[in-house]
């Protein structure tokens, strides 16, 4: 927990490009998601760690300030621009698309003319382009969409977000910093080296299978690099009780005797990602039900764990009711062993500064859940209602 950022106080004063750094630099990428049930999913690791602050200053940060860029790292993310050379062996192995060998065959020369549209006019977005493409059925939305994440992908073109999520198309030396740029892509069994390493980092104490799936790496591969590592002293082979087989530990990994902490853990943020790791850590079994049949969900729609100092203790379904500006508790439960007159105060704190930080005017709870009613009390509100 310490090495993802947890048990450093949180700053008093305005939150600032230092503070945002601080938060990126030491998970190493940060996931981007189109989810905004309650707040956009690159929002709320920073809001974890920081508390409040503006979120039109960390845009600002993130898609103007040349630190950062957005590529394929844990899933689509946005890293510390020292990561562009150890990600470009990436660009270079992606590709091979069925879909977009088939858009060549019926369009020779489309690909170029949408890459030399951007590079040319950028920055745009897929709608301001002289051709749309043909609408395809799905995720895919139109050809040029095919061609634009395929130009993406492969590092043809970069990207960056307007304020509404969309994104902006361009040629890489007008969205990434020129040194990162001109720096030699390392040979991919070099970045992987460097990547597991920055995993290590932010993970402090993990398994292969957990640094492998970091930044999405082979982990028959990921054995091979770990064990070079641990033979050049940069991490330590070691043995944990109740886990399989060995784990690496990083030598900066921090210790500290106890983590004060109190957060609302977004399904898209690190200390979470790879879930047999949290089962591991917490006894905690987590899935995101976004794409379950409502009829089959155990917990709801957008549930988020709820952190309370060093364990997993409740999760919550939650929704931004932007229209009506409440901020909905549609399901809430507590975890086997944990007091729910204990963790309810607790939470309830949180939910209020989450509804502050999002500009809601106050919570509402539903009843469902065995966590419910323990929040509508604390909240003042009976056994479920609003406050």
């Amino acid at each position: 927990m310490a090495a993802q950022g947890f048990g450093v106080p949180r700053p008093r004063g305005r939150v600032d490009r230092r503070h945002f750094r601080r938060v990126l630099e030491t998970l190493g990428l940060v996931q981007l998601d189109t989810v905004n049930v309650m707040a956009r999913a690159h929002y709320m690791p920073f809001f974890a760690r920081l508390g409040a602050f503006d979120r039109d200053r960390l845009d600002a940060w993130l898609w103007h300030s040349g630190d950062t860029f957005e590529y394929w790292g844990h899933a689509i993310s946005v890293l510390p621009v020292d990561a562009y050379p150890l990600l470009r062996h990436r660009m270079a192995g992606r590709g091979g698309w069925r879909r977009l060998e088939r858009l060549q065959a019926e369009r020779p020369g489309y690909v170029e003319q949408i890459r030399d549209e951007v590079l040319a006019r950028g920055p745009l977005t897929m709608a301001e382009l002289s051709d749309g493409g043909k609408r395809l059925e799905g995720w895919w939305r139109s050809e040029a969409r095919v061609v634009l994440e395929h130009l993406f992908d492969t590092g043809q073109i970069a990207a960056r977000r307007r304020p509404d999520f969309t994104r902006i198309y361009a040629a890489p030396r007008s969205l990434v910093d020129a040194d990162a740029l001109a720096a030699a892509a390392l040979p991919q069994a070099e970045a992987q080296t460097q990547l597991l390493e920055r995993a290590a980092a932010s993970l402090g104490l993990a398994t292969t299978r957990d640094l492998a799936d970091y930044y999405r790496l082979p982990v028959a591969d990921s054995q091979r690099r770990l064990e070079d590592l641990a033979r050049a002293g940069r991490l330590e082979r070691v043995t944990v009780a109740g886990w399989p087989g060995s784990a690496w530990l990083h030598p900066a990994a921090r210790r500290p005797r106890r983590i004060a902490s109190r957060a609302l853990i977004s399904p898209f943020d690190s200390l979470i990602w790879y879930r047999p790791r949290v089962e591991r850590l917490w006894a905690f079994h987590y899935r995101i039900e976004i794409y379950v049949p409502a009829s089959q969900r155990r917990f709801g729609y957008y549930v988020l764990p709820f952190l309370l100092n060093e364990a997993l203790v409740a999760r919550v379904d939650l929704k931004a009711d932007r229209a009506e500006g409440r901020l909905r508790v549609r399901a809430a439960w507590i975890e086997p062993d944990q007091a729910a007159d204990r963790v309810a105060p607790a939470l309830v704190e949180t939910l209020r500064e989450t509804a502050a930080w999002l500009g809601l005017d106050g919570i509402t709870v539903e009843p469902r859940g065995d966590l419910a009613a323990y929040l509508a009390r604390s909240l003042g509100s009976g056994a479920a209602g609003s406050a």
